[in-house]
C-alpha cells in the first residue's frame, strides 16, 4: 500500500525530540499570537462600540477582531522564511543524519548542530526561501502530468477524477519540498542549487511512487488533523466566549488554528520523515536522467529559473557525477 516505514519515522521522531520541542513552542506560540491579537483587537472593538448602540458594539467587535486576526497574520506571512530556516530546514538536517545511520556531536545540541549545517548550506534564509518556492512550482508541475495522464484516458468520467486527484496531490505535494531540501543538505555540496537541480530530477523520473506516498500520507495527515478540529472546538468555543462580544465565528477559527499548530508541529515532520524514507530508497544507486532533466526545463519555467541559478553559482560544482546539460 505504501513504501514507507510508520514506526522507524516515530521512532526518528523521538530521537529528534529537542527539534519537536521547538516546534510545538513555535506553531502552538503562534497560535497563541492569533487568539491574543484577535481577543485584543475585539477588545478594542468593543470599548469603540461604546459610543454607539449595541449593533454597533457588535459590529465594532467583530471588525476589531478580524483587523487584530489580519495584522497577526501579515507579521506570520513576513516570518514565514525564517520559520523555514530556523525550524524546518533544522529539523531536516538532523533528520537527514539519523536516516543515514549518524549520531549527533557529542556535547552540542541538536539545534545548535543542525543550524550550523543549514547555515553552511544556506548562508542566508533568503537564499533557501528563494529555492524552496522555486522547488514548490517544479514539483506541481510534475504532479500536473498525472492529471494530463488521466485526462486523455478513455475512462468515463476520467476528466472529474483527474480533478479530484489534481486538488488532493496539490495538498500532498506539501510534504515534498522539504524532501528535496533534504536531498541538497544530504550532499553537502558547495552547490545547493545544484543539488536541488538533481534532487528534482530524481524526483521527476521517480514521480509514481513518490506520489502514491504522498498521496497516503497526505489521508493520513489530514485525517488526523480533522480529528484535532473537531476535538478542539470545544475548547476554543470557550476562548471566544471570555472574549468581549462572543465573536460568533472565533469558535471554529481558533479550532483551525489548533488543528494546524498540531498538524505543523508533530504530522508534517512525520510525513517528512516518511517521505524522505521514500525518496532515499528509491533513488538509491540511480543518476538524474538527462531527459528528465529537458522534460523538466520545458515544461517548468521555475525549473529552468533553479537551473540558471544552479550554473551561475561559485563553485557551480555537483556532488554527484554531472548531468549532461540538454540546453
Amino acid at each position: 500500500m505504501w513504501d514507507f516505514s510508520l514506526g522507524r519515522a516515530l521512532g526518528l521522531m523521538g530521537r529528534t525530540f529537542p527539534f519537536i520541542l521547538l516546534r510545538m513552542a513555535v506553531y502552538f506560540g503562534i497560535t497563541l499570537g492569533y487568539i491574543l491579537v484577535t481577543g485584543v483587537g475585539a477588545g478594542v472593538g468593543w470599548g469603540i462600540g461604546g459610543f454607539g448602540d449595541a449593533d454597533f458594539r457588535a459590529s465594532t467587535t467583530a471588525w476589531g477582531g478580524f483587523a487584530g486576526f489580519g495584522i497577526f497574520g501579515i507579521i506570520m506571512y513576513w516570518a514565514r522564511e525564517y520559520i523555514l530556516y530556523i525550524v524546518k530546514a533544522g529539523h531536516i538536517a538532523v533528520l537527514v543524519e539519523l536516516l543515514d545511520g549518524k549520531s549527533m556531536p557529542q556535547g552540542r545540541s541538536q539545534i545548535a548542530h543542525a543550524s550550523a549545517v543549514v547555515k553552511e548550506r544556506f548562508p542566508q534564509a533568503s537564499i533557501l526561501f528563494a529555492m524552496d518556492q522555486l522547488i514548490k512550482g517544479v514539483i506541481r508541475a510534475i504532479s500536473g502530468l498525472v492529471r494530463g495522464i488521466l485526462t486523455i484516458l478513455p475512462i468515463p468520467g476520467a476528466q472529474q477524477l483527474a480533478g479530484v486527484i489534481s486538488a488532493f496531490l496539490r495538498v500532498a505535494v506539501g510534504f515534498v519540498d522539504e524532501v528535496i531540501l533534504a536531498y541538497a543538505i544530504r550532499t553537502r555540496s558547495d552547490n545547493a542549487w545544484m543539488s536541488a537541480r538533481e534532487a528534482l530530477v530524481l524526483y521527476g523520473q521517480n514521480y509514481k511512487p513518490m506520489l502514491k506516498n504522498a498521496f497516503w500520507l497526505a489521508i493520513i495527515v489530514y485525517g488526523l488533523s480533522f480529528v484535532v478540529f473537531i476535538v478542539m472546538l470545544a475548547p476554543a468555543a470557550l476562548v471566544v466566549y471570555l472574549m468581549p462580544g462572543a465573536w460568533a465565528a472565533g469558535g471554529v477559527v481558533f479550532a483551525l488554528l489548533f488543528a494546524w499548530s498540531v498538524k505543523a508541529a508533530l504530522l508534517e515532520p512525520l510525513a517528512i520523515t516518511c517521505m524522505m524514507q521514500v525518496y532515499f530508497k528509491v533513488i538509491e544507486g540511480q543518476e538524474p536522467n538527462p531527459e528528465w532533466d529537458a522534460k523538466l526545463e520545458q515544461m517548468s519555467a521555475k525549473f529552468r529559473k533553479l537551473k540558471e541559478r544552479a550554473f551561475g553559482a561559485e563553485p557551480a560544482q555537483s556532488p554527484s557525477t554531472p548531468m549532461t546539460d540538454p540546453a
